[in-house]
């Protein structure tokens, strides 16, 4: 089949260009005119033509115009309200394009065609959830070691001095306090350590009297502070923030970041 005029198949179905269509039937009213009297035959936007701005063809300057893209169906029934050779020309061609489209061998063609995007785009889809699938084993390897301590201290009902604290991190009670007197959450008071006024009254700590004995039999008195685990989990967050983490966190990571 010769082709008279370009037909474009991007879309669900063919389509033909007004500017194109109205050049090739050497229609004599210019376009900007011809096309709003030929709507009049009843042709509705968006069932029988769409319309967008396209630039000049013929390489003069000036704005962009208005351009048409018809269904077939319309344009066979332009060519043939025209009453010319020309139309009755071009009416036969867009019949021919009609029949060849609509052969059983091009509707299995287009039915494969809709097939293979749909097997696309789960294929797509299925790759975009393996990364999200991926992406969150990621994260609960990340937080593993972290629920690991926050179990391990939520287990231990009980009061810990700063020494058993200090542990946990790898570091001597001397060296924890003077990193949380350096973060701003404690000083001292004599021989102990007490929290700065934000953080009293939070259930961080407990303050113990204690005795020790002396050498020489004397009994002396002293204030020890003492952690709760509410406390214990405060100190958590702080020294993390400060990129400490306890020991038994960082040989989790250290593991998961392996693994990975």
């Amino acid at each position: 089949m010769e082709e008279l005029i370009q037909i474009n198949y991007e879309g669900e179905q063919p389509y033909v260009m007004g500017r194109e269509l109205h050049s090739a039937l050497e229609i004599k009213t210019s376009y900007k005119d011809w096309f709003p009297r030929m709507c009049e035959y009843g042709f509705v936007e968006g069932k029988d033509y769409s319309s967008f701005l396209s630039h000049r063809s013929d390489g003069l300057p000036g704005k962009q115009r208005i351009d048409h893209a018809l269904t077939i169906s319309m344009a066979k029934e332009l060519c043939m309200i025209q009453r010319s050779e020309l139309g009755r020309k071009f009416r036969q061609y867009f019949i021919q394009v009609e029949e060849a489209w609509n052969t059983p061998e091009m509707v299995m063609a287009r039915a494969l065609q809709m097939a293979n995007k749909t097997v696309e785009q789960l294929k797509q889809k299925n790759n975009e959830l393996s990364l999200c699938l991926e992406d969150r084993e990621q994260q609960i390897r990340r937080l593993q070691p972290k629920a690991r301590y926050v179990d391990y201290v939520l287990q231990s009902p009980t009061l810990v001095l700063t020494t058993q604290i200090a542990k946990d991190y790898g570091m001597s009670a001397v060296a924890l306090n003077r990193k949380l007197y350096s973060m701003g959450i404690q000083y001292r008071v004599g021989r102990q350590w007490v929290l700065y006024a934000r953080y009293q009254d939070k259930g961080y700590t407990h303050s113990r009297t204690i005795v020790i004995p002396r050498e020489n039999g004397m009994m002396e008195t002293k204030m020890q502070t003492e952690w709760t685990q509410k406390g214990r989990l405060f100190l958590y967050g702080k020294l993390k923030e400060e990129g400490i983490l306890p020991m038994l966190e960082k040989e989790g990571e250290e593991n998961a970041g392996g693994s990975e």
